[in-house]
């Protein structure tokens, strides 16, 4: 009986942890254009928008920021750069999107790096995001 309490209680600390871990903005607010490929435990993708890139950052800041269980952990639009913070339902568990607008002539391209801070692999959760979100961008310039 002792145990059972023993193992119930480390996991509740175990999700406790998960759930309250401070987010370090110098560890995750990173420049995707030079981060490593995440592989498993996220997507890094390019996504060209037929718009500057100031104005391709804050449409797809609002329609990220419309998401439930999201905030920003650092950046802004006028930064060129986001950072945000996006939890699981029910764990909590955090995944961190970095997202960063670079020019291409005229035009702009989304830099995004999408990764997972606990696990092995984000079982493609990182990527299905990124595609609703991307889809809602491209909607929204048709």
């Amino acid at each position: 009986m002792k145990l059972v309490l023993i193992l119930a209680v480390l996991g509740l600390a175990g999700l406790a942890y998960i759930r309250l871990a401070p987010s370090d903005p110098v560890r995750w607010h990173i420049d995707p254009r030079t981060a490593a490929d995440p592989g498993q435990r996220g997507v890094l993708v390019r996504h060209d928008v037929p718009l500057p890139p100031s104005a391709a950052l804050a449409r797809f800041d609002g329609i990220v920021r419309s998401t439930p269980r999201t905030r920003v952990l650092a950046g802004t639009p006028e930064d060129g750069q986001i950072t945000y913070v996006v939890r699981s339902k029910w764990l909590g568990f955090p995944d961190y999107v970095t997202v960063r607008a670079v020019e291409t002539d005229g035009a702009a391209a989304l830099v995004i790096l999408s990764r997972l801070r606990f696990g092995l692999s984000d079982l493609g959760v990182n990527r299905a995001r990124l595609d609703g979100w991307l889809d809602a961008l491209d909607a929204v310039q048709q």
